[in-house]
Order: structure tokens, then C-alpha cells, then sequence
């Protein structure tokens, strides 16, 4: 089965699929296959513009890899705002959304603690985006924080 994994940075989208994920599922989450190709000390989601090009590179090849094993193992992909063509694919592999979603105080707390600054143009974007619509989960935290 796949498994898309929602919402704004810093919300937890990692955290929940750590408490989810099997050992044997795949787990494609862009920030840690950057870190895994980035070098030593390395910070956890600042990167620059040449790694994430094959990084980005990578997640296709590995998306498109993993789609032909749904029948085998649970693939969980991160896809902090999928597009509407992203979403129609996902709609045709049958795929399982999960929105995390710990409301836009908590996250923005996160952000300003955790990531860089222009991070909350992100969050910005992606709370914008669902403004209107019907909310596809039930706002939830990854964990207490």
C-alpha cells in the first residue's frame, strides 16, 4: 500500500512515520535522503541547490521504483503539498493520505526553533492553500512537544 504523508514543515510528518513504518516497508522522505547524501555534519534541512538536484533526481528514481512493489510492501512517501497532478497519481495507486496537521501556532513555534527562516513563507503557503477546502484529517500532533 501507499502511504502519503501531508502537511506543513515541522509538523511531524517524519515523527508519525517512524511510529508507523515497519522495518521492512520503504520510507521516502526527501530530508533524510538528503542528509544520507550530503556530507558529514551535515545540518538536517539546510542543503544546497547542487545536492538537492540529485536528491530530487533520487526520490524520482525511488518513487518510481517503489510504485511497482505496492503489492509487496507499504511505501510511505512525505509530499509536504502535493499537486493536483501529484494527487490524481496517488488517487490511481489507491493511496492512503495522512495530514499532519498540529494547527499553524505549534508549527510555526517549530519552525522558528528548528528550521531557517524562510521556512515560514512555507508554512504560509501550504495554510493557504487549504483555506476554503474541507479538511482531509483531523488536525493531530506527531507527539507531545
Amino acid at each position: 500500500m501507499l502511504i502519503v504523508v501531508t502537511g506543513p514543515p515541522a509538523a511531524g510528518k517524519s515523527t508519525w512515520i517512524k511510529a508507523h513504518a515497519k522495518a521492512d516497508d520503504i520510507v521516502i522522505d526527501l530530508d533524510l535522503m538528503a542528509l544520507a547524501m550530503a556530507g558529514p555534519g551535515a545540518d538536517h534541512h539546510a542543503h544546497g541547490d547542487v545536492l538537492m538536484r540529485v536528491v530530487h533526481r533520487a526520490r524520482f528514481a525511488a518513487l518510481t521504483e517503489a510504485y511497482q512493489h505496492l503489492d509487496k510492501v507499504d511505501v510511505y512517501v512525505i509530499h509536504t503539498q502535493p499537486s493536483a497532478k501529484a494527487r490524481a497519481k496517488y488517487k490511481r495507486l489507491e493511496a492512503r493520505i495522512v495530514t499532519i496537521d498540529p494547527g499553524r501556532d505549534i508549527v510555526m513555534q517549530r519552525v522558528k526553533a528548528m528550521r531557517q527562516p524562510e521556512m515560514e513563507r512555507v508554512v504560509t503557503r501550504w495554510y493557504n492553500a487549504r483555506r476554503g477546502q474541507p479538511a482531509g484529517a483531523m488536525p493531530q500532533a506527531s507527539r507531545a512537544w
